[in-house]
């Protein structure tokens, strides 16, 4: 397996809750790649231009680095490059209904023994990135068995981008008084033809749902 595929970016600025989260990945015994960060500016640049397969932020590290913003802004600007489990104060979940309900984003709430479940959903965000971009390798046999989830992947790996660009636009637009009119026009352009897309997408998926289950098992 290429390790490359499978690398978790871990953004903390508790290092151990950074190092906790590792253990948790290593239970699960999948062989992942997992850098860390105390901030998502340090992560943005040690990224690159190697998009992981997830990242996990942890509210520890929003304002830990000079060029880090709100975590709504953090986690709006990582989802455009992978999808992102956030851990963060019960309260904050509200704040970021948007890009939760779009599935780029799933939100745990940083109380208790919390690390297991956000563990488990970094290994399945990852698992399902590797589907796919494994489905097209795969015999037919083995496509017929992964067909079934065709709709979930899509909204997962097609809505990540999708709410990229529509938090990244909201938050321009939240300055529309800043800008230009020309530029709110285009902005707000973006956003229709985002939202559009987006529920072409859902539509398509779940189309896809119910005919794979009104076909039934080959």
């Amino acid at each position: 397996m290429d390790l490359t595929s499978r690398t978790i970016f871990i953004i903390s600025g508790d290092p151990v809750t950074a190092q906790g989260c590792i253990g948790e990945l290593e239970a699960f015994g999948g062989r992942y790649r997992t850098p860390v960060a105390a901030s998502v500016e340090e992560a943005r640049r040690k990224m690159g231009r190697s998009a992981p397969a997830a990242v996990f932020l942890d509210e520890s590290a929003i304002g830990f680095g000079l060029g880090d913003d709100t975590l709504e802004c953090s986690v709006a600007l990582l989802s455009e490059t992978a999808p992102v489990v956030v851990a963060a104060a019960p309260e904050k979940q509200a704040g970021m209904a948007f890009l939760i309900t779009s599935g780029a984003v799933d939100f745990v709430a940083r109380t208790g023994r919390y690390l297991p479940i956000v563990a488990g959903m970094l290994d399945r965000r990852v698992r399902m990135a590797e589907r796919v971009t494994g489905m097209v390798q795969f015999s037919r046999d083995e496509r017929d068995e992964l067909s079934g989830d065709f709709g979930e992947i899509l909204r997962h790996e097609v809505n990540n981008p999708l709410t990229g660009i529509l938090g990244n636009t909201e938050l321009l637009l939240a300055r529309r008084d800043r800008l230009p009119p020309s530029a709110v026009e285009r902005l707000e352009t973006i956003a229709e033809l985002a939202v559009r897309l987006r529920e072409t997408v859902r539509r398509l998926s779940n189309a896809w749902d119910e005919r794979h289950e009104h076909a039934g098992p080959a």
